[in-house]
């Protein structure tokens, strides 16, 4: 149904509700790339103020994506919790943004409204929020989960411990895992992009990870970010796997276009639980997502890249993952342009993420070719750790030699624990402590002359 908003003496027209949702967006390259971005900040407030009117039933009859040809839109619709949504369905969008910075929405009122809520509705109501709303209202979404350690307990922050290196030889990546390990880093994963399609070189890469995690008793995981097909033919062939990585999207097509369909996931879920190799937990998958890779895809549908973005997370929720991650700024200016845009859109992840019960981390990130520096970052890093974000990337000096961009470092992962008085998984700090590494008080200490992991991880490669 199209709405109609007069403002300043001018009336504005929204003809469906994806044009209504992407009309409401604050600014950011990639709508104006798609032609779907309000033509003016009037335009954008009228379309906002329409959209705080606009009951959140809405959006269970008018499928931004068609249900009949999406398998995106299928799941969102036929696991939608009616039971949990009933508390809030006699709500607007604007009733339900001022409801969630209210009293009433505890920890556990958030816990149990996340399978009522659609991605869309998430979506809808962050464009209404100012960044300070997106921080509140995060920090009270407690999503936690386990492998072998607990991840995203109140009060924490994990790293990833990303040890990349541009021809995958295994020395250069012992030598930053070593460095990560020292510093704390590691407890959410240590996870490696690898170079290489290679099963052979992806083998060595997860038994590399798999020796150091199991000789050393390190309670994490370890993961190479490989595509679910290489993985699924290395489990069949005996290799070490804790966690199974693949890239996903808000649509069918563009899901495709990352060679998955859900049906494809579960197969992938169902294969690394059977390896029963978790302690803690059994959450077993770990996605990564991005503002834009639908629409770089042209899988986008006409719907604003932020809204496919929290379809993404209604995609996540279905698989119960250890960790989810928005790798926030790494597409490109084309699709946020500069610092200002990936801060807004790095913090409405992590709150869309959230209020839908995902785990959420960020990579904290930006090209060379965008309008952004690292003072960007620590500004983004700084208001998501004030956010509850469950995890961040640790990159050895926060440049990444193989993927080529820029993220965030150690040294950055310490400075926020130690301003925001965060700590690191449980299990996790008291491995630190008991190995010399971290103080009972989860402090650095200074690193052995001839630590074990220093002389394990100079010899195995």
């Amino acid at each position: 149904m199209p709405w109609t908003q007069t403002l300043a003496g001018r009336t504005h027209r929204f003809d469906d509700l994806k044009t209504l949702l992407a009309r409401a967006t604050p600014p950011r390259s990639g709508d104006a790339l798609a032609g779907v971005a309000a033509e003016s900040a009037a335009e954008r407030i009228a379309a906002q103020l329409t959209l705080a009117d606009l009951p959140l039933k809405a959006f269970l009859s008018e499928a931004l994506v068609p249900y009949e040809t999406d398998e995106v839109s299928r799941l969102i619709i036929d696991s939608h919790d009616a039971t949990a949504f009933a508390p809030v369905a006699h709500l607007t969008v604007g009733d339900l943004r001022n409801w969630l910075l209210g009293p009433a929405a505890t920890p556990a009122a958030l816990r149990a409204l996340a399978p009522g809520l659609i991605p869309e509705m998430a979506a809808a109501v962050s464009k209404l929020m100012r960044l300070q709303d997106l921080i509140l209202v995060a920090k009270k979404c407690h999503v936690t989960t386990g492998f072998r350690n607990t991840i995203g307990l109140p009060g924490h922050l994990a790293v990833r411990l990303q040890p990349n290196h541009p021809t995958d030889e295994l020395r250069g990546v012992a030598a930053s895992l070593l460095d990560g390990l020292m510093y704390g880093c590691g407890d959410a994963v240590i996870g490696i992009n690898p170079a290489s399609d290679s099963l052979r070189v992806i083998g060595d890469l997860l038994r590399l990870l798999d020796g150091v995690i199991q000789r050393h008793a390190i309670p994490t995981q370890g993961c190479v970010l490989t595509h679910v097909t290489n993985t699924l033919r290395l489990i069949d062939e005996g290799v070490p796997v804790d966690l199974v990585f693949q890239s996903i999207a808000g649509s069918e097509q563009a899901n495709a276009g990352f060679g998955i369909t859900l049906s494809l996931l579960r197969q992938a879920q169902q294969a690394a639980l059977s390896l029963n190799r978790g302690t803690v937990g059994c959450n077993v998958m770990y996605f990564e997502t991005g503002q834009g890779s639908a629409l770089s895809a042209n899988a986008h549908h006409g719907v604003d890249q932020q809204t496919m973005e929290a379809r993404a997370y209604g995609v996540a929720r279905a698989y119960a993952p250890l960790l989810t991650n928005t790798v926030v700024g790494f597409i490109g200016p084309e699709y946020l342009f500069d610092g200002k845009q990936i801060v807004r859109a790095g913090l409405e992840d992590h709150f869309c993420g959230k209020l839908l019960g995902v785990p959420m981390g960020c990579d904290i990130c930006y090209t060379n070719h965008a309008e952004a520096d690292s003072d960007d970052m620590d500004a983004l890093m700084t208001l998501l750790g004030a956010a509850g974000v469950n995890f961040i990337m640790g990159v050895p000096g926060a440049d990444d030699i193989m993927l080529n961009y820029q993220s965030t470092s150690f040294h950055d992962a310490a400075v926020l624990r130690e301003v925001l008085g965060l700590k690191r998984a449980p299990e996790f700090e008291a491995w630190l402590a008991q190995v010399g590494i971290a103080g009972d008080d989860g402090r650095l200490l200074p690193a052995p002359a001839r630590h074990a992991l220093l002389t394990d991880l100079s010899g195995r490669a």
